[in-house]
Protein backbone atom coordinates (compact mmCIF):
# COMPACT_ATOMS: atom_id res chain seq x y z
CA UNK A 1 0.00 0.00 0.00
CA UNK A 2 1.06 3.81 -0.72
CA UNK A 3 2.68 4.82 2.16
CA UNK A 4 2.13 8.40 1.21
CA UNK A 5 -0.89 9.73 2.93
CA UNK A 6 -3.61 12.79 2.38
CA UNK A 7 -3.20 15.78 5.11
CA UNK A 8 -4.22 15.46 7.72
CA UNK A 9 -3.70 10.79 8.18
CA UNK A 10 -0.67 9.79 9.86
CA UNK A 11 0.69 6.01 10.30
CA UNK A 12 0.22 4.46 13.48
CA UNK A 13 0.34 1.07 15.13
CA UNK A 14 -2.66 -1.30 15.52
CA UNK A 15 -1.87 -0.37 19.44
CA UNK A 16 -2.30 3.12 19.10
CA UNK A 17 -6.04 2.75 17.69
CA UNK A 18 -7.69 -0.19 19.81
CA UNK A 19 -8.42 -1.57 23.48
CA UNK A 20 -6.55 -5.23 22.97
CA UNK A 21 -9.43 -7.32 25.74
CA UNK A 22 -7.33 -10.60 24.79
CA UNK A 23 -7.38 -11.37 28.65
CA UNK A 24 -10.83 -10.89 29.29
CA UNK A 25 -11.30 -14.58 26.93
CA UNK A 26 -12.05 -17.89 27.99
CA UNK A 27 -12.37 -21.19 25.81
CA UNK A 28 -14.74 -23.76 26.71
CA UNK A 29 -14.85 -27.12 24.75
CA UNK A 30 -17.51 -28.34 22.32
CA UNK A 31 -18.30 -30.98 25.08
CA UNK A 32 -18.38 -28.69 28.09
CA UNK A 33 -20.98 -25.72 25.89
CA UNK A 34 -23.34 -28.91 25.12
CA UNK A 35 -23.46 -29.97 28.54
CA UNK A 36 -24.46 -26.44 29.38
CA UNK A 37 -27.03 -25.53 26.36
CA UNK A 38 -29.06 -28.74 27.68
CA UNK A 39 -32.32 -27.82 27.76
CA UNK A 40 -31.82 -24.53 28.22
CA UNK A 41 -34.46 -21.96 25.99
CA UNK A 42 -33.00 -20.39 23.05
CA UNK A 43 -33.40 -16.70 24.49
CA UNK A 44 -31.07 -17.74 27.34
CA UNK A 45 -28.35 -18.67 25.10
CA UNK A 46 -25.55 -16.61 23.37
CA UNK A 47 -23.27 -16.55 20.22
CA UNK A 48 -19.80 -18.14 20.94
CA UNK A 49 -17.09 -17.32 18.54
CA UNK A 50 -13.49 -18.21 17.09
CA UNK A 51 -11.01 -17.17 14.90
CA UNK A 52 -13.12 -17.28 11.85
CA UNK A 53 -17.04 -16.90 12.97
CA UNK A 54 -19.64 -17.82 15.37
CA UNK A 55 -18.84 -21.63 16.17
CA UNK A 56 -21.38 -22.43 18.78
CA UNK A 57 -24.01 -21.19 21.41
CA UNK A 58 -22.90 -20.70 25.26
CA UNK A 59 -25.05 -20.24 28.18
CA UNK A 60 -23.10 -16.66 29.51
CA UNK A 61 -21.10 -13.59 27.97
CA UNK A 62 -17.98 -12.52 28.85
CA UNK A 63 -18.96 -9.15 26.40
CA UNK A 64 -21.73 -6.80 25.66
CA UNK A 65 -20.56 -4.06 23.22
CA UNK A 66 -19.59 -4.11 19.70
CA UNK A 67 -16.07 -5.27 19.17
CA UNK A 68 -13.83 -6.50 16.72
CA UNK A 69 -12.49 -10.01 16.38
CA UNK A 70 -9.19 -10.64 14.46
CA UNK A 71 -7.92 -14.00 13.94
CA UNK A 72 -5.14 -15.34 16.13
CA UNK A 73 -4.97 -18.92 14.71
CA UNK A 74 -6.60 -20.52 11.60
CA UNK A 75 -7.73 -17.79 9.92
CA UNK A 76 -7.03 -17.08 6.06
CA UNK A 77 -4.46 -14.81 6.43
CA UNK A 78 -2.77 -15.65 3.06
CA UNK A 79 -6.37 -15.42 1.09
CA UNK A 80 -7.00 -12.26 0.11
CA UNK A 81 -11.00 -12.87 -0.85
CA UNK A 82 -11.29 -14.48 2.67
CA UNK A 83 -12.18 -12.20 6.13
CA UNK A 84 -9.67 -12.57 8.88
CA UNK A 85 -11.63 -10.05 10.92
CA UNK A 86 -15.16 -9.19 11.65
CA UNK A 87 -17.65 -7.07 14.14
CA UNK A 88 -19.43 -8.84 16.77
CA UNK A 89 -22.10 -6.89 18.54
CA UNK A 90 -24.18 -7.56 21.86
CA UNK A 91 -23.82 -10.32 24.53
CA UNK A 92 -21.23 -12.69 23.22
CA UNK A 93 -18.67 -15.03 24.59
CA UNK A 94 -14.78 -15.54 22.45
CA UNK A 95 -12.38 -18.33 22.80
CA UNK A 96 -9.07 -17.50 22.26
CA UNK A 97 -8.58 -18.46 19.18
CA UNK A 98 -9.50 -14.70 18.26
CA UNK A 99 -7.91 -11.46 19.58
CA UNK A 100 -10.60 -8.91 20.64
CA UNK A 101 -10.10 -5.32 19.82
CA UNK A 102 -12.10 -1.91 20.79
CA UNK A 103 -11.38 1.32 18.73
CA UNK A 104 -10.14 3.77 21.43
CA UNK A 105 -13.33 6.26 21.73
CA UNK A 106 -12.88 9.30 19.44
CA UNK A 107 -9.63 7.95 18.20
CA UNK A 108 -10.67 5.21 15.42
CA UNK A 109 -13.84 3.71 14.52
CA UNK A 110 -14.31 -0.10 15.01
CA UNK A 111 -15.55 -0.60 11.01
CA UNK A 112 -12.98 1.31 9.95
CA UNK A 113 -10.50 -0.80 11.44
CA UNK A 114 -11.62 -4.13 11.15
CA UNK A 115 -12.01 -3.66 7.04
CA UNK A 116 -8.54 -2.50 7.30
CA UNK A 117 -7.71 -5.63 8.46
CA UNK A 118 -9.39 -7.54 6.27
CA UNK A 119 -6.48 -5.71 3.49
CA UNK A 120 -3.98 -5.94 5.56
CA UNK A 121 -0.32 -8.51 4.44
CA UNK A 122 -0.13 -10.58 7.16
CA UNK A 123 2.93 -12.48 5.42
CA UNK A 124 5.82 -10.60 7.53
CA UNK A 125 3.63 -10.60 10.69
CA UNK A 126 2.00 -14.33 11.10
CA UNK A 127 4.42 -17.74 12.66
CA UNK A 128 3.81 -21.11 11.21
CA UNK A 129 3.36 -23.37 7.87
CA UNK A 130 0.40 -25.16 7.81
CA UNK A 131 -1.51 -23.27 10.86
CA UNK A 132 -0.75 -19.57 10.58
CA UNK A 133 -0.54 -17.76 14.10
CA UNK A 134 -0.58 -14.10 14.54
CA UNK A 135 0.64 -13.13 18.00
CA UNK A 136 -0.66 -10.40 20.37
CA UNK A 137 2.92 -8.73 19.79
CA UNK A 138 3.15 -9.02 15.88
CA UNK A 139 -0.29 -7.72 15.94
CA UNK A 140 0.20 -5.04 18.11
CA UNK A 141 2.95 -3.65 15.76
CA UNK A 142 0.34 -4.44 12.47
CA UNK A 143 0.78 -0.54 11.25
CA UNK A 144 -2.40 1.52 10.29
CA UNK A 145 -3.16 4.65 7.96
CA UNK A 146 -5.40 6.68 10.64
CA UNK A 147 -7.43 10.21 9.21
CA UNK A 148 -9.19 12.08 10.97
CA UNK A 149 -12.15 10.44 12.66
CA UNK A 150 -14.83 12.28 10.82
CA UNK A 151 -13.11 11.21 7.81
CA UNK A 152 -12.90 7.29 9.10
CA UNK A 153 -16.75 7.67 9.41
CA UNK A 154 -17.32 8.41 5.79
CA UNK A 155 -15.28 6.48 4.74
CA UNK A 156 -16.69 3.62 6.23
CA UNK A 157 -19.89 4.79 5.22
CA UNK A 158 -19.15 4.80 1.54
CA UNK A 159 -17.68 1.52 1.81
CA UNK A 160 -21.03 0.40 3.17
CA UNK A 161 -22.68 1.78 0.53
CA UNK A 162 -20.32 0.08 -1.89
CA UNK A 163 -20.46 -3.23 -0.56
CA UNK A 164 -23.96 -3.29 -0.33
CA UNK A 165 -24.40 -3.01 -3.90
CA UNK A 166 -21.97 -5.78 -4.81
CA UNK A 167 -23.81 -7.95 -2.31
CA UNK A 168 -26.86 -7.49 -4.56
CA UNK A 169 -25.00 -7.96 -7.69
CA UNK A 170 -23.45 -10.87 -5.99
CA UNK A 171 -26.71 -12.43 -4.86
CA UNK A 172 -27.85 -12.25 -8.19
CA UNK A 173 -25.38 -14.29 -10.11
CA UNK A 174 -25.24 -17.02 -6.93
CA UNK A 175 -29.18 -17.43 -7.99
CA UNK A 176 -28.02 -17.32 -11.72
CA UNK A 177 -25.76 -20.07 -11.07
CA UNK A 178 -28.96 -21.75 -9.02
CA UNK A 179 -31.25 -21.30 -11.49
CA UNK A 180 -28.69 -22.83 -14.50
CA UNK A 181 -28.76 -25.92 -11.67
CA UNK A 182 -32.31 -26.35 -11.84
CA UNK A 183 -32.01 -25.76 -15.68
CA UNK A 184 -29.75 -28.62 -16.37
CA UNK A 185 -32.19 -31.05 -14.13
CA UNK A 186 -35.14 -29.75 -16.40
CA UNK A 187 -33.11 -30.71 -19.82
CA UNK A 188 -32.12 -34.08 -18.44
CA UNK A 189 -36.34 -34.42 -17.46
CA UNK A 190 -37.86 -33.46 -20.44
CA UNK A 191 -34.97 -35.97 -22.18
CA UNK A 192 -35.74 -38.32 -20.56
CA UNK A 193 -39.49 -38.19 -20.62
CA UNK A 194 -39.28 -38.10 -24.05
CA UNK A 195 -40.34 -34.11 -24.71
CA UNK A 196 -36.64 -33.47 -25.89
CA UNK A 197 -37.35 -34.97 -29.37
CA UNK A 198 -40.82 -34.65 -29.79
CA UNK A 199 -40.75 -32.54 -33.33
CA UNK A 200 -37.88 -35.12 -34.15
CA UNK A 201 -40.32 -38.58 -33.96
CA UNK A 202 -42.59 -36.40 -35.59
CA UNK A 203 -40.13 -35.43 -38.36
CA UNK A 204 -39.16 -38.91 -38.90
CA UNK A 205 -42.40 -41.33 -38.66
CA UNK A 206 -40.95 -44.04 -40.79
CA UNK A 207 -37.94 -44.78 -37.74
CA UNK A 208 -40.69 -45.51 -34.81
CA UNK A 209 -41.40 -48.61 -36.90
CA UNK A 210 -38.58 -50.12 -37.18
CA UNK A 211 -36.23 -50.43 -33.49
CA UNK A 212 -33.94 -53.56 -34.49
CA UNK A 213 -31.75 -52.48 -31.42
CA UNK A 214 -34.78 -53.18 -28.60
CA UNK A 215 -35.94 -56.28 -30.57
CA UNK A 216 -34.17 -58.69 -27.58
CA UNK A 217 -35.28 -56.44 -24.94
CA UNK A 218 -38.65 -57.33 -22.53
CA UNK A 219 -40.46 -54.77 -20.71
CA UNK A 220 -40.67 -55.11 -17.08
CA UNK A 221 -43.00 -56.42 -15.49
CA UNK A 222 -44.58 -54.75 -12.31
CA UNK A 223 -44.30 -58.48 -10.15
CA UNK A 224 -40.55 -58.21 -10.57
CA UNK A 225 -38.26 -56.23 -7.61
CA UNK A 226 -38.17 -52.46 -9.75
CA UNK A 227 -37.99 -49.47 -8.09
CA UNK A 228 -38.82 -46.07 -10.54
CA UNK A 229 -37.27 -42.73 -10.68
CA UNK A 230 -38.34 -39.78 -8.25
CA UNK A 231 -37.22 -37.58 -10.77
CA UNK A 232 -38.83 -38.84 -14.15
CA UNK A 233 -42.83 -38.97 -14.79
CA UNK A 234 -42.44 -42.01 -17.10
CA UNK A 235 -46.51 -43.36 -17.48
CA UNK A 236 -46.67 -41.64 -20.99
CA UNK A 237 -43.03 -42.33 -22.82
CA UNK A 238 -43.31 -42.42 -26.03
CA UNK A 239 -45.06 -46.18 -27.62
CA UNK A 240 -41.75 -46.51 -29.48
CA UNK A 241 -39.66 -46.38 -26.07
CA UNK A 242 -39.35 -49.30 -23.45
CA UNK A 243 -38.88 -49.30 -19.95
CA UNK A 244 -36.43 -51.41 -18.10
CA UNK A 245 -33.96 -52.00 -15.31
CA UNK A 246 -30.62 -50.77 -15.38
CA UNK A 247 -28.97 -54.09 -14.81
CA UNK A 248 -30.85 -55.17 -18.30
CA UNK A 249 -28.90 -52.69 -20.10
CA UNK A 250 -25.22 -52.64 -18.03
CA UNK A 251 -23.20 -55.11 -16.45
CA UNK A 252 -21.74 -53.99 -12.55
CA UNK A 253 -18.90 -54.51 -10.61
CA UNK A 254 -17.51 -52.68 -7.40
CA UNK A 255 -14.13 -51.06 -6.61
CA UNK A 256 -11.86 -52.80 -4.21
CA UNK A 257 -9.22 -51.89 -1.69
CA UNK A 258 -5.92 -51.40 -2.81
CA UNK A 259 -3.38 -54.07 -1.06
CA UNK A 260 -0.67 -51.71 0.82
CA UNK A 261 2.55 -52.51 -0.87
CA UNK A 262 0.96 -51.44 -4.56
CA UNK A 263 0.31 -48.13 -4.07
CA UNK A 264 3.21 -46.36 -6.28
CA UNK A 265 3.96 -42.69 -7.76
CA UNK A 266 2.60 -41.43 -10.46
CA UNK A 267 5.73 -42.03 -12.67
CA UNK A 268 6.00 -45.70 -12.07
CA UNK A 269 5.58 -48.12 -15.57
CA UNK A 270 2.97 -49.58 -14.06
CA UNK A 271 0.68 -47.05 -12.14
CA UNK A 272 -2.57 -46.87 -12.48
CA UNK A 273 -5.04 -44.10 -11.25
CA UNK A 274 -6.57 -44.86 -8.18
CA UNK A 275 -9.68 -43.53 -8.33
CA UNK A 276 -11.46 -41.94 -5.40
CA UNK A 277 -14.85 -40.30 -5.22
CA UNK A 278 -13.30 -37.20 -4.05
CA UNK A 279 -11.63 -37.23 -7.57
CA UNK A 280 -14.60 -36.77 -9.09
CA UNK A 281 -14.05 -33.15 -8.18
CA UNK A 282 -10.75 -32.29 -9.56
CA UNK A 283 -11.03 -34.58 -12.57
CA UNK A 284 -7.59 -35.48 -11.48
CA UNK A 285 -6.60 -38.88 -9.43
CA UNK A 286 -4.56 -38.07 -6.22
CA UNK A 287 -3.20 -41.65 -5.99
CA UNK A 288 -1.37 -44.41 -8.18
CA UNK A 289 -1.24 -48.08 -7.60
CA UNK A 290 -0.56 -51.17 -10.01
CA UNK A 291 -3.47 -52.35 -11.07
CA UNK A 292 -2.87 -56.36 -12.23
CA UNK A 293 -4.87 -57.55 -8.73
CA UNK A 294 -8.55 -55.78 -9.87
CA UNK A 295 -11.00 -54.80 -12.72
CA UNK A 296 -10.52 -51.41 -14.03
CA UNK A 297 -12.95 -48.81 -15.09
CA UNK A 298 -13.13 -48.05 -18.79
CA UNK A 299 -14.10 -44.27 -20.17
CA UNK A 300 -17.27 -45.57 -21.13
CA UNK A 301 -18.45 -46.22 -17.71
CA UNK A 302 -20.58 -44.70 -15.03
CA UNK A 303 -19.23 -44.46 -11.68
CA UNK A 304 -21.48 -44.29 -9.00
CA UNK A 305 -20.72 -43.26 -4.72
CA UNK A 306 -22.37 -46.01 -3.01
CA UNK A 307 -20.64 -44.91 0.69
CA UNK A 308 -19.89 -41.33 1.59
CA UNK A 309 -20.72 -39.10 -0.75
CA UNK A 310 -23.42 -41.14 -1.82
CA UNK A 311 -25.31 -40.69 -5.23
CA UNK A 312 -22.20 -38.30 -6.78
CA UNK A 313 -21.11 -39.68 -9.74
CA UNK A 314 -18.60 -39.43 -12.88
CA UNK A 315 -17.83 -40.78 -15.90
CA UNK A 316 -15.00 -40.59 -18.59
CA UNK A 317 -12.47 -42.38 -16.34
CA UNK A 318 -9.63 -44.96 -16.72
CA UNK A 319 -8.09 -46.27 -14.40
CA UNK A 320 -8.72 -48.48 -10.59
CA UNK A 321 -11.97 -47.99 -8.52
CA UNK A 322 -11.97 -47.46 -4.38
CA UNK A 323 -14.36 -50.30 -2.66
CA UNK A 324 -16.17 -46.73 -2.20
CA UNK A 325 -17.46 -46.56 -6.19
CA UNK A 326 -19.32 -48.86 -8.35
CA UNK A 327 -18.73 -49.39 -12.01
CA UNK A 328 -21.58 -49.50 -14.21
CA UNK A 329 -20.80 -50.42 -17.60
CA UNK A 330 -23.08 -50.41 -20.18
CA UNK A 331 -23.97 -52.95 -23.29
CA UNK A 332 -23.47 -50.54 -25.76
CA UNK A 333 -25.96 -52.72 -28.25
CA UNK A 334 -28.89 -51.28 -26.35
CA UNK A 335 -27.43 -47.85 -24.71
CA UNK A 336 -25.39 -45.18 -25.60
CA UNK A 337 -22.42 -44.80 -22.43
CA UNK A 338 -23.34 -40.87 -21.83
CA UNK A 339 -27.19 -41.53 -21.69
CA UNK A 340 -26.69 -44.53 -18.75
CA UNK A 341 -24.25 -42.03 -17.23
CA UNK A 342 -26.66 -38.97 -17.60
CA UNK A 343 -29.52 -41.42 -16.16
CA UNK A 344 -27.49 -41.89 -13.17
CA UNK A 345 -26.70 -38.21 -12.85
CA UNK A 346 -29.98 -37.10 -12.51
CA UNK A 347 -31.26 -39.70 -9.68
CA UNK A 348 -28.85 -38.29 -6.85
CA UNK A 349 -31.67 -37.69 -4.72
CA UNK A 350 -33.20 -40.75 -5.04
CA UNK A 351 -29.55 -42.95 -4.34
CA UNK A 352 -29.58 -40.93 -1.30
CA UNK A 353 -32.62 -41.07 -0.20
CA UNK A 354 -32.05 -44.93 0.03
CA UNK A 355 -29.40 -45.12 1.73
CA UNK A 356 -28.99 -47.04 4.71
CA UNK A 357 -27.12 -46.36 7.99
CA UNK A 358 -26.05 -43.65 9.51
CA UNK A 359 -22.50 -43.21 10.99
CA UNK A 360 -21.54 -44.98 7.82
CA UNK A 361 -24.43 -44.50 5.10
CA UNK A 362 -24.18 -47.00 1.74
CA UNK A 363 -25.94 -47.60 -1.00
CA UNK A 364 -27.22 -51.29 -1.91
CA UNK A 365 -26.56 -52.84 -5.80
CA UNK A 366 -30.30 -53.12 -5.44
CA UNK A 367 -31.38 -49.48 -6.02
CA UNK A 368 -29.04 -49.46 -8.65
CA UNK A 369 -29.56 -52.38 -10.65
CA UNK A 370 -34.01 -52.59 -9.87
CA UNK A 371 -34.12 -48.76 -11.06
CA UNK A 372 -36.33 -48.44 -13.98
CA UNK A 373 -34.81 -46.53 -16.93
CA UNK A 374 -36.61 -45.14 -19.97
CA UNK A 375 -34.34 -46.16 -23.31
CA UNK A 376 -35.29 -44.80 -26.71
CA UNK A 377 -34.01 -46.59 -29.79
CA UNK A 378 -30.20 -45.81 -30.01
CA UNK A 379 -31.03 -43.73 -33.44
CA UNK A 380 -32.86 -41.77 -31.13
CA UNK A 381 -30.35 -41.85 -28.02
CA UNK A 382 -27.77 -40.33 -30.30
CA UNK A 383 -30.32 -37.42 -30.97
CA UNK A 384 -30.56 -36.90 -27.20
CA UNK A 385 -27.01 -36.80 -26.47
CA UNK A 386 -26.20 -34.61 -28.82
CA UNK A 387 -29.11 -31.80 -28.14
CA UNK A 388 -28.60 -32.27 -24.47
CA UNK A 389 -24.35 -31.60 -24.59
CA UNK A 390 -25.58 -28.55 -27.01
CA UNK A 391 -27.93 -26.83 -24.20
CA UNK A 392 -25.51 -28.01 -21.23
CA UNK A 393 -22.59 -26.47 -22.89
CA UNK A 394 -24.19 -23.38 -23.33
CA UNK A 395 -25.78 -23.67 -19.64
CA UNK A 396 -21.30 -23.97 -19.25
CA UNK A 397 -20.69 -20.84 -21.02
CA UNK A 398 -23.08 -18.79 -19.20
CA UNK A 399 -22.14 -20.82 -15.91
CA UNK A 400 -18.38 -19.89 -16.45
CA UNK A 401 -18.99 -15.75 -17.37
CA UNK A 402 -21.00 -15.99 -13.68
CA UNK A 403 -18.30 -17.87 -12.11
CA UNK A 404 -15.60 -14.62 -13.56
CA UNK A 405 -17.70 -12.12 -12.55
CA UNK A 406 -18.14 -13.48 -9.07
CA UNK A 407 -13.76 -13.36 -9.35
CA UNK A 408 -14.18 -9.65 -10.65
CA UNK A 409 -16.72 -9.06 -7.24
CA UNK A 410 -14.11 -10.31 -5.08
CA UNK A 411 -11.06 -8.08 -6.91
CA UNK A 412 -13.68 -4.94 -6.96
CA UNK A 413 -14.18 -5.11 -3.23
CA UNK A 414 -10.08 -5.12 -2.61
CA UNK A 415 -9.84 -2.20 -5.03
CA UNK A 416 -12.80 -0.36 -2.54
CA UNK A 417 -10.61 -0.92 -0.22
CA UNK A 418 -7.93 -0.20 -1.11
CA UNK A 419 -8.78 3.03 -2.60
CA UNK A 420 -10.44 3.83 0.77
CA UNK A 421 -7.03 3.48 2.54
CA UNK A 422 -5.54 5.87 0.58
CA UNK A 423 -7.42 8.15 0.90
CA UNK A 424 -9.04 8.15 -2.40
CA UNK A 425 -12.59 6.92 -1.65
CA UNK A 426 -13.99 9.99 -0.44
CA UNK A 427 -12.97 13.84 -0.37
CA UNK A 428 -10.94 15.01 2.57
CA UNK A 429 -12.36 17.76 4.69
CA UNK A 430 -9.70 20.68 5.58
CA UNK A 431 -11.81 21.43 8.70
CA UNK A 432 -11.40 17.86 10.31
CA UNK A 433 -8.90 17.69 13.18
CA UNK A 434 -5.99 15.86 11.84
CA UNK A 435 -5.04 12.20 13.39
CA UNK A 436 -1.88 13.40 14.55
CA UNK A 437 -3.80 15.63 17.15
CA UNK A 438 -5.88 12.05 18.40
CA UNK A 439 -2.67 10.55 18.89
CA UNK A 440 -1.11 13.35 21.07
CA UNK A 441 -4.21 13.12 22.94
CA UNK A 442 -3.79 9.26 23.66
CA UNK A 443 -0.33 10.04 24.43
CA UNK A 444 -1.04 12.57 26.72
CA UNK A 445 -4.23 10.38 28.74
CA UNK A 446 -1.48 7.37 28.64
CA UNK A 447 1.03 9.47 30.34
CA UNK A 448 -0.84 11.22 32.93
CA UNK A 449 -2.46 7.61 34.00
CA UNK A 450 1.14 6.41 34.22
CA UNK A 451 2.03 10.01 36.55
CA UNK A 452 -1.12 8.90 38.85
CA UNK A 453 -0.18 5.11 39.41
CA UNK A 454 3.41 6.35 40.39
CA UNK A 455 2.51 9.30 42.92
CA UNK A 456 -0.04 6.58 44.27
CA UNK A 457 3.12 4.04 44.73
CA UNK A 458 4.84 7.24 46.42
CA UNK A 459 2.51 7.46 48.74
Amino acid sequence: MNRELPKGWVWTNLENCVDILDSQRKPINAEERQERIQNKKESDLYPYYGATGQIGWIDGHIFDEELILLGEDGAPFLDFSKDKAYLIKGKTWVNNHAHVLRAIENIANNLYICHYLNIFDYRNFITGTTRYKLNQSQMRKINIPLPPLAEQQRIVNKIEELFTNLDKGVESLNQAKSKLKIYRQAILKYAMEGKLTEKWREENKNYIKNNPNLKDIKNIDNSEEIYYSDELKIENIPLNWCLVKVENVADFFKGQRSPKNYYVEENHPQAKPYIRIQDFKTKKASMYTKADWCLQCQKIDTLLATDGAIGSSDFGWEGVLTHHILCIRPKVDYILPYYLYLFININKNFFYKNKTGVCSPTLRQQYVRKLIIPLPPLEEQHIIVERIEKLFSLADYIEDTVDSKLEESKVLRQSILKKAFEGKLVPQDPNDEPAEILLEKIKMEKSNKGKTIQEKLVQ
